[in-house]
């Protein structure tokens, strides 16, 4: 099962912003700020459905990357272009980010994700050994 650890809550955490450097010259670095996106999380016997609302996000904007029995997330959204002076901004301009560490009966060689009307859905697959299974007796 996905599990919010440390890892993910020294990250990036909800509702609140996370800088991060990004690699540029020593005098002009500039951190990246993130922001958590809000996620489901559901467990079937087969595996488990992470949902990550990432509005603004197209899929060539994603960037889901798997280091050990970590999965980062990363959405990047397209810059607003609205002709005008903006006189009133409640949307935050930053990207999404997030990391989770994956339960080890995670087949990661089966993860899948699909981005649909601003919600990716990453399906963790379980391995055939650790789902359950009917023993027959002889």
């Amino acid at each position: 099962m996905p599990k919010t650890t440390q890892v993910e809550t020294a990250r990036a955490t909800n509702g609140n912003t996370r800088q991060t450097p990004q690699a540029q010259p020593a005098q002009q670095a500039q951190p990246v700020q993130y922001i958590a996106p809000q996620v489901n999380i559901f467990e079937t016997a087969d595996g488990y459905w992470l949902e990550a609302e990432m509005p603004g996000v197209a899929k060539d904007g994603l960037d889901i990357s798997l280091n050990g029995h970590e999965i980062t997330i990363v959405g990047n959204r397209k810059a607003d272009t609205a002709d005008g002076q903006p006189i009133f901004c409640e949307r935050q301009p930053y990207d999404y980010r997030r990391v989770f560490e994956l339960d080890p009966a995670i087949d990661s060689s089966k993860i899948s994700a699909k981005m649909e009307q601003g919600i990716l859905t990453v399906c963790l697959p379980k391995s055939e050994q650790v789902k359950p299974r009917k023993i027959s007796v002889d």
